[in-house]
């Protein structure tokens, strides 16, 4: 497939632009004017090694769902049928004239991502700050001061009980002995189903006793199964199909091994590297997803950083590369990190790093930003109900990666656009006025009176 390169459409008699039909002092045509979307076209062309075949998408269309995407909240479904009702959207993605059909199918978005990886979205990140640097949201010297905090983006599985687990594992196993041709001595498709259910009820009825009863029988039904199929083994003929089955026994077997506090232990079937996490949090004892570094600027509160980390490391080892990824994402090292009780021990020796609570060798100016340490906790909190960090629906290590990126993105987008309503909310007024002292028969609108 070779790369895309857009050439200027010229005028439709028939169809106005876009340029003629909208308002040119929105937000979201303020903000297209100040991304460098010619760097996407170049950069984006390297993922496309072969010159032959159907043109790529246009990277600038790619690049600018995306950051609408994850600015608005939206799924790939969501933001295509969006764009053909928005001709902001629309001119956003470069569109000259209105388009009244899909530019792309969303499964487009999905093999876009998996394509760019970690590296082609950190490169959409690096654009949001420079956008935010054009547009006077964060300056030059925000830059050297940063606040850094983990949070838990979780995962799109359902609560892992052992129920719903075993019940799980014994559907899939069956499944397979059908698609294989394999007739089982029991399924227990009518007995499983109505067992795990019941084990909600015991425990939802404190019934202790009777709820461990029930999942031992219930684990004993997935045993059965698992074994039955295994016997059949040598019955199915090499091929996908028989390495999904060596699969599916192996997943089921390290299910059935696993006790309550058991090491690496397995919390989805289709997302075997989910963590469990626990942040302290009263109202949320355990929340399963992976751990994300956030690193915000003191002033302005706009991302500059975003990683996730696998495994559930110490936070304290995760500064190190959180700064790292500032300095490659903006050119410039931090001077100063502010960060939480929990980085004690970070062995960071390039950055100033204030830790809450720290007395020792701080100033009157570093103690009022100390204070400013707080304010990293309402963005990540807006970065999970106004945009979609909070629940993940990309699978698998790298699809944590790439999206805790894109919905650090989402919130530059949001910051910037915030930035320049507020901005021309308080230009606009002083621009009416003036004309109105030159002219006073020139009617005023009511926010400039």
């Amino acid at each position: 497939m070779k790369p895309h390169f857009r050439t200027p459409e010229q005028d439709d008699l028939l169809r106005p632009r876009l340029v003629d039909m909208i308002d040119a002092r929105h937000e979201l045509v303020k903000l297209a004017g100040l991304i460098d979307w010619d760097f996407f076209e170049q950069e984006w062309a390297g993922f496309f090694p072969s010159t032959r075949g159907r043109p790529a998408t246009s990277p600038r269309l790619v690049a600018g769902l995306m950051y609408l995407q994850h600015a608005f909240k939206l799924s790939d479904e969501a933001v295509i049928a969006r764009w053909v009702e928005n001709p902001y959207y629309q001119h956003f993605t470069g569109e000259t004239f209105f388009q009244h059909r899909p530019p792309i199918d969303p499964s487009s978005l999905v093999r876009w991502r998996n394509r760019i990886g970690e590296e082609g979205v950190e490169w959409l990140l690096t654009k949001t700050i420079e956008a935010g640097r054009n547009s006077g949201t964060i300056t030059d010297n925000s830059l050297r001061r940063v606040a850094v905090d983990t949070t838990v983006m979780e995962k799109n599985i359902a609560h892992p009980t052992d129920a719903r687990l075993y019940e799980r594992a014994r559907a899939v196993l069956v499944g397979l002995a059908k698609r294989a041709g394999i007739d089982l001595r029991q399924s227990y498709a009518r007995l499983a189903p109505r067992l795990a259910v019941q084990v909600g009820r015991y425990a939802h009825a404190r019934q202790f006793k009777r709820m461990r009863k029930a999942l031992r029988q219930l684990k004993g039904y997935v045993g059965r199964v698992r074994r039955d199929l295994r016997r059949h083994l040598r019955d199915i003929p090499h091929g996908p199909l028989r390495d999904k089955v060596l699969d599916a026994l192996w997943l089921v077997g390290r299910l059935l091994e696993q006790g309550p506090k058991s090491r690496d232990k397995l919390y989805s079937p289709h997302e075997r590297e989910v963590d469990c996490i626990s942040k302290g949090k009263a109202r949320v004892r355990y929340e399963f997803g992976t751990k994300v570094s956030i690193a915000t600027t003191l002033e302005g509160g706009l991302i500059v950083g975003a990683r996730s980390f696998p495994g559930n490391p110490y936070d304290g080892h995760t500064l190190a590369p959180a700064l790292e990824q500032v300095e490659i994402l903006t050119d410039a090292r931090p001077n100063l990190a502010v960060v939480d009780r929990g980085y004690r021990g970070h062995g960071v020796l390039t950055t100033q790093v204030l830790i809450s609570g720290q007395r020792r060798d701080i100033t009157p100016v570093l103690a009022k930003l100390l204070k400013r340490r707080s304010a990293i906790e309402p963005e990540i909190g807006h970065m999970k109900s106004d945009g979609r960090l909070a629940r993940c629906p990309l699978r698998g290590r790298i699809g944590d990666a790439i999206f805790a990126v894109l919905c650090a993105c989402g919130h530059n987008i949001r910051k910037i656009l915030a930035h320049i309503r507020a901005l021309w909310a308080f230009v606009i007024p002083l621009i009416m006025s003036a004309i109105a002292k030159i002219n006073p028969r020139f009617p005023l609108p009511s926010t400039a009176k």
